[in-house]
């Protein structure tokens, strides 16, 4: 099960920002790459994290304030009426290189190189399946056990508690286990869709 599930209420929260971002003048491909530019930002807080974990915190609101923006540009597209296969390409391109430079801080930060590609490939894996399964003639799929709204929910609530608890666990730190956690989740979602899918084609 993942938050991609909620995104009709979402959407109804959204309605104010939707509002606001109408009124002043934004497109939705203006606000894309505004949040690509904080999840840059973000991955640049992750890595000064290394020397001083108040970085966490910072990093956390602006994954989450990102996010929030992934979710906007998409209802502002609506609302405008100018959804267009060439702003769904926009979108899907900026959110795959935001989760790219997202991990390569988290691990950038501890230096965990190694750690960090197999979680990116993970995490690149779930989304290709997501979009692949639509380029063979499917419905886009969200479902498996980890969506991008989870990613970025579980990134900015790690990040936080590492602004206050930057101390090993297990002999890892939190933003250790989590990358972790996305290279085995991520890959198994992944697996989850590509099976799915397969299933749906007979």
């Amino acid at each position: 099960m993942t938050l991609d599930q909620f995104r009709p209420l979402a959407n109804r929260m959204l309605a104010p920002f939707v509002d606001a971002a109408d009124r002043l003048g934004m497109t939705p491909d203006l606000v894309s790459v505004i949040a690509f530019v904080l999840a840059v930002c973000a991955a640049g807080a992750f890595y000064l994290a290394g020397e001083t974990t108040l970085w966490y915190l910072g990093g956390a609101l602006l994954v989450l304030a990102s996010g929030w923006l992934d979710l906007l540009d998409g209802a502002l597209a609506r609302r405008q009426r100018v959804a267009s296969t060439a702003g769904d390409l926009l979108d899907h391109v900026l959110d795959r290189y935001a989760d790219i430079v997202i991990i390569g801080g988290l691990a950038a930060g501890i230096g965990e190189y190694a750690l960090g590609f197999v979680a990116v490939t993970g995490v690149l894996m779930t989304s290709y399946l997501g979009t692949q399964a639509q380029a063979v003639g499917l419905d886009r799929v969200y479902g498996g056990l980890l969506g991008r709204a989870d990613r970025l929910v579980l990134v900015g609530v790690v990040a936080a508690l590492m602004a206050a608890v930057p101390l090993p666990i297990v002999g890892m730190t939190l933003v250790g286990w989590l990358l972790v956690f996305f290279a085995v989740v991520g890959h198994f979602t992944a697996l989850q869709r590509f099976y799915g899918a397969m299933v749906a084609l007979g």
